[in-house]
């Protein structure tokens, strides 16, 4: 039996080092946010003016993982599917079956 490679096509490495540079991006590429919501906004006021000017670093930090987490759930969710798509097409499988029966 052949060994099954993930990286078989090119297009699953170009979609791998896309998929390896944007987690490192999210990760290591945060910059600070300017927009936020009004009660946020009075509580980084409120810390700055005490002294603690890190909490507002931390927050717009903060907002921006929240931000990332769904763009990364839904590339993995697209990723898998694809390679089952993939995989069924190299196995002459259909994706979709379409019923002849009208009723259906």
């Amino acid at each position: 039996m052949k060994d099954k490679n993930i990286f078989s096509s090119h297009f699953s490495k170009v979609f791998f080092v896309f998929f390896v540079v944007m987690i490192f991006t999210f990760t290591f590429g945060i910059i600070d946010a300017d927009a936020q919501c009004a009660m946020c906004r009075a509580t980084v006021e409120t810390n700055y003016s005490n002294g603690d000017g890190g909490a507002s670093t931390r927050l717009n930090s903060g907002i921006l993982y929240l931000l990332c987490m769904p763009y990364l759930l839904i590339g993995t969710v697209a990723f898998f599917w694809y390679r089952k798509k993939q995989k069924n097409q190299r196995n002459g499988k259909r994706t979709f079956k379409i019923s002849s029966n009208p009723a259906m």
